[in-house]
């Protein structure tokens, strides 16, 4: 036995040698710079969100066929527990800001963000979420406002070109407004298509998109969403891909996060999974693409969920949450493409804007 595994070893090691090669040489056939940056947020998701998912997925698990991983560190400048508001911000606009506030520092001083550095320079940009496109987190890569919940206020940031596409719900933030106002009016003004279904949206031929496809939130996947954040993102990149100067798209899994404060193991992975589906339409693009850099990262993990082990009887995981609220550790980060191997070891939140900018070519 020991003799045959012996003669058996030259050909494992010329079968991994030659999946390294292929994987090298398919790397090296990458350009070093991305012209497309998609940036793909769970809410809330830490790394048990994603071990739980991925082993309850009955299909290949997107976020395994990533190459490089790592990890962002959360914490906002007035708390060691960030909340998404402070989290969005540093991740979209690179500093550090109070629990909150969205695109401003502490002092309320805006800051921009990568989405309008992007756009002012000619790329395409776009954000789509599964919630009110005015929360905190899409907010963060388009708004600037001390107070998150300020949903109103925000929507009129959605009319200064921050962004060529956006897709979500919160209708009633730009047409049921308290000052009576119907913003939906400005937008088609500046050449938007105003869409409020998703078969509109599909079929939707403009270059500027405003997809409010549900009055305040979208429903949950336990609701009937299931599906529905892969066709966002699909349209999402199929419009922003005709700029010829390339494109930065922030897609965000809004309700990971809410499984986790409600400590809902069934509406968390879910919602998870199908974030995972999304991952997906983005990956087979950025593999066809060959110009385009994915990273898929989370604000802050929600819950504090563990996994002790599994139910062999019931054939489940065993799941606890330690919390309904937020919690400090460390999220992970997913990269693939051209710069991908940046993204790697242990960084700040902050990091993020950096490291676009350097792949893009960007002066700050």
């Amino acid at each position: 036995m020991r003799t045959r595994s012996i003669r058996l070893l030259p050909v494992i090691i010329l079968i991994l040698a030659g999946i390294l090669f292929t994987y090298t040489e398919s790397y090296a056939r990458q350009p070093k710079n991305p012209k497309n940056i998609i940036l793909l947020i769970g809410d809330g998701m830490g790394v048990a969100q994603v071990s739980a998912a991925m082993s309850l997925s009955e299909y290949p698990f997107n976020m395994r066929q990533f190459p490089f991983s790592g990890f962002s560190i959360t914490y906002s400048a007035d708390n060691y527990v960030t909340d998404s508001g402070a989290g969005g911000t540093a991740i979209a606009c690179g500093v550090k800001t109070n629990n909150g506030m969205i695109g401003v520092t502490p002092d309320n001083t805006s800051v921009p963000s990568i989405t309008e550095i992007a756009h002012n320079k000619g790329l395409a940009t776009g954000v789509v979420s599964t919630s009110v496109i005015t929360h905190a987190t899409p907010a963060s890569f388009v708004a600037h406002n001390s107070g998150r919940g300020n949903y109103e206020d925000i929507a009129i940031d959605f009319l200064k070109g921050t962004v060529d596409l956006f897709i979500g719900g919160g209708e009633n933030h730009f047409r049921s407004r308290k000052d009576g106002k119907d913003l939906t009016v400005d937008l088609k003004a500046q050449g938007f298509d105003v869409v409020y279904t998703i078969d509109e949206l599909i079929a939707s031929g403009s270059p500027k998109i405003a997809g409010l496809l549900a009055k305040e939130h979208m429903p949950t996947i336990l609701e009937g969403r299931e599906g529905v954040l892969a066709a966002m993102t699909s349209k999402a990149i199929a419009t922003l891909r005709k700029d010829k100067d390339g494109f930065f798209l922030m897609v965000e899994g809004s309700m990971i996060d809410w499984g986790c404060h409600d400590n809902d193991i069934e509406y968390t992975l879910a919602e998870t999974l199908d974030f995972d589906k999304a991952i997906g339409v983005a990956l087979e693009f950025a593999k066809k693409n060959r110009e385009t850099l994915i990273i898929v990262t989370a604000d802050h993990e929600t819950g504090g969920l563990t996994i002790p082990g599994e139910d062999l009887k019931e054939g489940k995981l065993i799941t606890n949450f330690s919390t309904k609220g937020h919690t400090a550790v460390m999220v992970p980060i997913f990269s693939y493409g051209p710069g991908a191997e940046q993204f790697s070891g242990i960084n700040d939140n902050t990091f993020f804007l950096d490291r676009f900018l350097k792949l893009l070519k960007i002066k700050k």
